[in-house]
């Protein structure tokens, strides 16, 4: 991995870019605590349900919040500022984006949202698009390649700034999609964590908004108006993507069974091994399918 870059661009035009009408914390004294609305609220329980559940965050964490310049990324960086005002453990965030070169990502816009709300912030730069275009075969998308090139670049930054968690924007449609996706067409049965030690061993990855839908993000982004900005890339969200096709799947079946995606949550935290056919998991759990004392006992309402 190349070293980290400081991003250096230009001074702000006079003019800043659009960014929400007031501070998040506007007309809200430090040392008094009350929600700003209704959905801010709801995101923020949700965001501490989830960190309650799985033990997201710790007394004297610094947390490295990506910011991406999307709606969900936003949308995470003020409800862990919101729960910083009201939670019993003290933790720091750095807000962090990283432009990854290409063309037409408009960081400014970013970097003046970051400034305007007073919060901690780095513009890096790792500029690794060319190499990624390079590498691709016809006909590949770069997803999952700059995917790894900037989960490399992200779990080298995080030590450097002595951050111990790194906060990703994922919510719950994500964990549904990811959940299909793998079902689909990896042939394993596996969403996204909440929380997970990376690979290099170093780093402690934490996705906040777990428990929160997409429609709330995006309401919350909408309420706030947040300056969205994409990333630059021509292949992000090309309809025929295989995560594009799952989204507009899980999007009819909830249009026709509303809270579908709810029931997908619950079923992600209510996991019955012993009804699945993962032999190694039945042994690590220590369930031996030829002791008839402990094979699984089916209930009527569970035939299929």
């Amino acid at each position: 991995m190349s070293e980290l870059v400081q991003l250096k661009k230009p001074d702000l035009p006079p003019r800043p870019p659009e960014r929400p009408k007031k501070p998040l914390f506007a007309g809200r004294e430090v040392g008094s605590f009350r929600f700003g609305s209704k959905l801010e609220r709801a995101i923020v329980r949700k965001v501490g349900e989830a960190v309650g559940d799985f033990d997201l965050i710790a007394d004297g964490d610094r947390i490295m919040v990506c910011m991406s310049g999307g709606k969900d990324s936003y949308v995470l960086l003020d409800a862990l500022r919101v729960l910083a005002r009201r939670s019993p453990a003290r933790f720091e965030l750095v807000a962090v984006n990283v432009d990854q070169g290409w063309p037409d990502y408009e960081t400014r816009v970013i970097e003046a949202h970051l400034r305007a709300e007073g919060v901690e912030y780095r513009m890096m730069s790792a500029e690794y698009a060319r190499i990624v275009e390079a590498k691709l075969r016809p006909g590949q998308t770069p997803c999952s390649l700059c995917s790894r090139f900037r989960r490399a670049y992200l779990y080298d930054l995080a030590p450097a700034l002595g951050a111990t968690k790194i906060a990703l924007g994922h919510h719950m449609d994500d964990l549904c999609e990811t959940l299909l996706l793998n079902l689909f067409f990896s042939g394993r049965l596996a969403s996204m964590p909440p929380k997970l030690l990376a690979e290099d061993g170093r780093n402690v990855v934490i996705r906040p908004l777990a428990y929160v839908a997409e429609e709330e993000t995006r309401a919350f982004a909408a309420e706030r108006q947040y300056p969205i900005v994409r990333c630059g890339c021509l292949s992000c969200g090309l309809p025929d993507q295989k995560r594009q096709v799952v989204k507009r799947l899980l999007g009819t079946l909830e249009a026709e069974s509303p809270g579908l995606k709810r029931q997908m949550l619950a079923a992600m935290k209510n996991v019955k091994p012993t009804h699945l056919l993962d032999a190694k998991l039945l042994r690590s759990l220590g369930i031996s399918m030829g002791n008839e004392e402990q094979a699984p006992v089916e209930r009527s309402e569970e035939f299929g």
